[in-house]
């Protein structure tokens, strides 16, 4: 029996869907509670190739929700995005599965969705979405615009030109302090809503099925009970981004080099030009306590702080929301 027997025996797809499918190219942003049972998805439907882009790594507080990822995966604090790489080659080697550990930004987002048929969302903050809203609108592809917390879940298509776009429906990012996962919590079926929803969309749009999309950002709770659903048919002619083709997120206008992680005391830094990571992990092992120590990062304690510090030099300092305290640490030991 083939594989996908049961997804082509579906009317709506059949051969030719599945076809689709098998050519298709996935860009997926974020690989957390919603990214990872989203890269589950395409790659047990068949899609032909999928990138998965995340910055973090793997922790034990990830497994009551994220799907993929193991207890060892969190031992070995392997980066998500090579872990779901390990993973879902297990689950089809047809898939051809790429992970890249790396923050998406508006220096590497028009390369990383270069070749994408459509680009999913797998983020946990606003600032991300508007970037990847103002590249879809920009390049004219598809996205899927999804979101959990607490016992709410989100979704949205997005087809530039012909469905409104994230800033048709929200002016601008929301403020810094609201609510989040890492303050008011978040349960599975919550997150599995917005999976659900993401995944058919994702499905109709590769499947050649967009006449059949909601053209809607729906948002439901799941514990009340409640849904809105808000129309999302037609782009706003003075959306800023559909109508006007402004694109600050993407040029990098509305993006900050260090970052206070909301909810998370952390601080992310990224660095400018060229890095030697060799150099700064051998000063780091000088000076700090080495907790955790592989082939992708090295984490390590001082001066009551955590730093984390990847290859490419982006670095978290946990502990602090004090972006001058957080740069103070990251020099003194790089």
């Amino acid at each position: 029996m083939s594989r996908y027997s049961r997804q082509v025996l579906f009317d709506p797809i059949g051969p030719q869907g599945q076809a689709a499918l098998g050519a298709s190219r996935v860009l997926l942003v974020g690989c957390g509670a919603l990214g990872s049972h989203l890269a589950e998805f395409c790659a047990r439907a068949g899609v032909g190739t999928l990138t998965i882009v995340d910055r973090d790594i793997v922790e034990p507080g990830n497994l009551q929700r994220q799907g993929l990822f193991t207890e060892a995966d969190a031992a070995r604090a392997l980066p998500k995005a090579v872990a779901a790489e390990a993973h879902l080659r297990a689950i089809n080697t047809d898939v051809q599965v790429t992970g890249v550990v790396e923050d998406f930004t508006f220096r590497n987002a028009e390369w990383l969705a270069k070749d994408a048929s459509i680009i999913l969302d797998g983020t946990d903050n606003f600032e991300t979405r508007f970037l990847i809203n103002d590249l879809a609108v920009k390049t004219g592809k598809p996205w899927v615009y999804a979101g959990c917390v607490s016992s709410r879940a989100t979704c949205m298509p997005v087809t530039p030109g012909r469905s409104a776009c994230l800033r048709c429906m929200l002016e601008d990012q929301p403020a810094a302090g609201g609510e989040n996962c890492d303050t008011v919590g978040v349960i599975m079926p919550a997150v599995l809503q917005a999976v659900a929803w993401a995944s058919v969309v994702t499905l109709k749009i590769l499947t050649g099925n967009e006449s059949a999309l909601f053209k809607k950002m729906y948002v439901s709770d799941l514990w009340t009970g409640e849904r809105q659903i808000l129309e999302a048919g037609t782009p706003r002619a003075d959306c800023p981004c559909c109508g006007k083709r402004e694109f600050p997120w993407l040029e990098g206008n509305r993006a900050s080099r260090a970052a206070v992680l909301c909810g998370r005391d952390s601080v992310q830094i990224t660095p400018e030009g060229t890095f030697d990571f060799e150099a700064a992990r051998s000063n780091i092992r000088k000076a700090a306590k080495i907790t955790t120590e592989n082939e992708y990062l090295i984490r390590a304690e001082y001066e009551g702080l955590t730093l984390t510090l990847y290859r490419t030099g982006r670095a978290l300092v946990h502990g602090t929301q004090d972006e001058a305290r957080a740069r103070a640490m990251m020099g003194r030991l790089t």
